[in-house]
């Protein structure tokens, strides 16, 4: 099976990566150590974690962490929207937990946009985590 080229649109000015839209990400927020993270979430920081049921089962769970998967977690967080938790507003501290901080990345720059502000992750995510557990 061959693979469409990229049409001149596609391929040209404005196609960025995804390790480009992840370093993007990670230059706008302050990421934690898991050791720093441990101590946000005793202080009252809420750990958001994002990954699939399959991967919290074979990998394990973080106690205490509120479990949004990814494709929900923009809803949960906006502000303004009718599905949001009750939990979101501009100033609190989420710390987005993925498995290995790739996808969380771009998930806490992703809840900045819509305005919080204080949303990060954890460097290593919850493989490192776990490590320190």
């Amino acid at each position: 099976m061959s693979v469409p080229a990229l049409s001149d649109s596609a391929a040209g000015i404005g196609r960025r990566t995804v390790d480009v839209l992840v370093e993007s990400a990670r230059s706008r927020i302050a990421r934690l150590t898991p050791a720093e993270a441990e101590k946000a979430s005793r202080a009252g920081a809420v750990v958001v974690d994002i990954r699939p049921a399959a991967r919290r089962h074979a990998e394990g769970e973080l106690s205490g962490a509120l479990v949004i998967e990814r494709n929900v977690l923009e809803w949960r967080f906006d502000p303004a929207c009718d599905a949001r938790l009750a939990i979101p507003d501009c100033d609190l501290r989420v710390i987005v937990l993925c498995q290995e901080g790739y996808a969380s990345s771009l998930a806490a720059a992703s809840l900045q946009d819509l305005g919080i502000h204080r949303a990060t992750d954890v460097l290593g995510g919850y493989a490192a985590w776990r490590d320190l557990l």
